[in-house]
């Protein structure tokens, strides 16, 4: 009797240490998983909202899980501190001007808060540091963009199934572009002319290319003005000599302005009666009165003429005239004599 209590004494006995060792193991696993025996630095985050955090949830720096949400208090009316822990092995990596914001483990997850950003010239967060926060939209204002989203993909969906209405009624441009034979017609046509339009401007910039191509080649004319300090001298000697032969030939076209000018001065002198020589030439009175003139000289000429020849037979001038002629023919030949020699 004695033998079989001291059995079942050290049976439960085996089973209390098989369970606690259980409990412990089971403790130990779960604790491993949760990181709760883990050294944690605790830093603050307040957000104008939550968006649904509450106590343990995760904490994502770069896609992973570097602590859990420790508490959740209100700071006045209108702001929520947030206090998380931060795994120590993870510490040196988040830098004091990081920033946190709430977010969800997937698209309809759990709340969760991502910390992001940080500066390499920063340096790590330690116990008690403040994060700054980016307040994001809440799941009420995204669903409120969504409906708004919705009304307005409505009434797009709504126009765009009027405006395919009208264009299969052949109404507006498009519709009668899709209905008008004629008008597709001179589309194509005009569609071709453009092609045919591209195509030679494509072969006249081909051409320029070629012909630039062939100025520059060594040897041309434009080649040696360009590089060619000898020609290029030169050329700039022509056009200095071509510029003074312009100044030159401006002032000989002065003179014969000048000329000109003159010439027609005495053209109109002698078109006016206001000169002699343009009385003489314009009034025919006058030119009357001088042939008359000439008539009258002439004749007068004739008369003292016949009037010497008159006064050379006279007996009292005969003497005089012959002693002259004497002398006048002395005086040929001395002359005549004098050129001989």
């Amino acid at each position: 009797m004695k033998t079989d209590n001291n059995k079942r004494a050290v049976v439960l006995g085996i089973f209390i240490v098989v369970g606690l060792a259980i409990f412990i193991a089971g403790i130990l696993t779960l604790g491993n998983q949760k990181k709760t025996f883990e050294k944690k630095v605790t830093v603050k985050a307040i957000f104008n909202d939550a968006g649904g955090l509450h106590a343990g949830n995760n904490v994502w720096f770069l896609g992973v899980k570097v602590g859990t949400i420790k508490k959740i208090s209100f700071i006045g009316h209108s702001q929520v501190e947030i206090l998380m822990n931060i795994e120590s092995n993870a510490q040196t990596f988040i830098m004091k001007d990081a920033k946190a914001k709430v977010s969800s483990d997937g698209f309809i997850g759990n709340k969760i808060i991502v910390i992001y950003g940080g500066s390499e010239n920063s340096s790590p967060i330690a116990d008690n540091d403040v994060l700054a926060v980016e307040n994001g939209l809440s799941t009420d204002e995204v669903l409120a963009t969504f409906q708004e989203n919705n009304k307005n993909l409505l009434e797009i969906t709504g126009n765009i199934k009027l405006l395919s209405k009208q264009i299969l009624e052949g109404k507006g441009a498009a519709g009668k572009l899709l209905s008008d034979p004629v008008l597709a017609n001179n589309l194509d046509v005009a569609v071709a002319g453009f092609k045919q339009a591209s195509a030679n401007a494509q072969r006249l910039t081909a051409n320029i290319s070629a012909y630039t191509a062939r100025l520059q080649s060594e040897g041309s004319l434009t080649n040696d003005l360009v590089t060619d300090t000898v020609i290029f001298s030169g050329l700039k000697s022509a056009v200095a000599q071509f510029q003074e032969i312009t100044k030159t030939g401006n002032e000989v076209t002065e003179n014969l302005k000048l000329a000109s000018k003159n010439i027609q001065e005495v053209s109109t002198n002698l078109n006016s009666n206001n000169s002699p020589v343009g009385v003489l030439l314009n009034d025919p009175k006058a030119g009357n009165n001088l042939q008359l003139l000439l008539a009258n000289l002439q004749s007068g000429s004739k008369k003292l003429d016949e009037n010497m020849e008159a006064l050379q037979h006279n007996f009292l001038l005969r003497g005089f005239f012959r002693k002259k002629a004497k002398q006048e023919k002395k005086n040929m030949s001395d002359s005549t004599v004098v050129s001989v020699k």
